[in-house]
């Protein structure tokens, strides 16, 4: 072969190379923060807007978002695939701190659930004042009418998930009457999907209000109960314990918590949503005290 080929093939090759090991290697010499969250922040954007403004404070470090629900979040901290956790359920945060494989929560921001359901609303609950009372209608109207009446769960251990059945548990034996149902339909995905479903089978559905103001346009879903204590949906960033569970990015984790927390950040999610929706898809705590439910 020519000498002039043999060098241009030397040289594509050592590109070929180099282009390999800088996309192994993710971004140079930034380190990574992994954070794992719910679908529903990732499903409204004010994640990546977060992330966006953190970047720009810290260049030296890239943060990679990865989401599912609560359940799969605390799954993936426990086996040492996250360096920090935003997720919102508390109980099973606290368990999950209390189990040794977490140091702290701190709880940012909150807003509500709401339950939705068709326009026509068969099983009557837009009289409903509690979480507790739309559930007992919806679970009348389903065992009077399946055909016409039903619901459906995301059904994939999120605290979206965790919260609903925490509020048929209120109401009736879950495993019995609901869990099975040939009118209670599980999605095993993530709340956009839930919703899509939700609106195709004319269903009624609990999604966090941040995910259905930012999809309302797309669905003809009407939010029947959207404020009750038993609806109260808080964020919280939850921190690895470095001791349990090893090769955690402790420092950046930190750094994203401080800035989570910072004046900077809880205004972008005060007002995160406004313009787009009418009104911020989030309430910030600015430090405050965690609404209790």
């Amino acid at each position: 072969m020519d000498r002039k080929y043999i060098a241009l093939a030397a040289i594509a090759a050592v590109i070929i190379i180099a282009i390999a090991f800088y996309a192994i290697s993710g971004n140079g010499d930034r380190e990574i923060l992994r954070i794992s969250t719910t679908t529903s922040l990732e499903d409204t954007g004010l994640l990546e807007d977060v992330e966006a403004a953190f970047e720009r404070k810290y260049p030296n470090i890239d943060v990679q978002i990865v989401s599912g629900g609560t359940g799969i979040a605390l799954e993936r901290g426990k086996r040492g695939d996250a360096d920090l956790l935003i997720v919102h359920d508390k109980k099973r945060e606290e368990e999950f701190i209390k189990d040794g494989y977490g140091v702290k929560r701190y709880p940012f921001a909150y807003n509500y659930f709401y339950i939705v359901g068709p326009a026509d609303d068969p099983a009557g609950i837009k009289d409903a004042k509690t979480g507790k009372d739309a559930f007992r209608k919806i679970l009348e109207g389903a065992e009077k009418n399946p055909e016409k009446v039903k619901f459906v769960s995301r059904g994939d251990n999120s605290g979206t998930n965790s919260r609903e059945i925490k509020i048929w548990k209120n109401v009736t034996d879950y495993n019995s009457t609901v869990n099975g149902s040939a009118w209670y339909i599980e999605t095993g995905s993530g709340m956009a999907d839930t919703l899509r479903v939700a609106n195709e089978k004319k269903a009624y559905a609990l999604t966090d209000s941040g995910t259905y103001l930012a999809y309302r346009n797309r669905t003809t879903l009407v939010a029947y109960l959207t404020e009750d204590k038993s609806l109260l949906n808080v964020y919280s960033a939850v921190t690895i314990n470095p001791a349990r569970v090893k090769g955690v990015n402790t420092d950046a984790a930190e750094k994203f918590v401080e800035f989570l927390m910072s004046e900077e950040c809880q205004n972008l999610i005060a007002g995160y949503g406004k313009a787009e929706y009418g009104q911020p898809l989030f309430t910030a705590l600015f430090g405050g005290e965690e609404p209790k439910s």
